[in-house]
């Protein structure tokens, strides 16, 4: 090789670094938010029924619900008809 080429590697090399520690930190910052968001409460910690006596504050009627049986907040299968302490109504 020539000096000039292995410069051109060197600098290559050299720029290709600093922009993969500049990326790392966004590219980190994205997974967190990520595993974040995939983090649920347990039932029994929102106190959860599957049967609520309230017919206005069903699971169905709450902002945080999506169907068919889930909730944005609250892990595992959510019945329509329940209700827990995190419901909120629809805005």
């Amino acid at each position: 090789m020539t000096d000039g080429t292995t410069r051109q590697n060197r600098r290559r090399i050299l720029l290709n670094a600093g922009l993969a520690a500049m990326a790392a930190p966004v590219a980190a910052a994205g997974l967190s938010r990520t595993a974040a968001a995939q983090q649920k409460l347990a039932p029994n910690l929102v106190q959860y029924v599957a049967n609520t006596p309230d017919p206005a504050k069903r699971c169905d009627n709450c902002l945080h619900w999506q169907p068919p049986n889930a909730c944005a907040i609250v892990d595992g299968p959510i019945a329509p008809a329940g209700w827990c302490a995190v419901w909120a109504p629809k805005g």
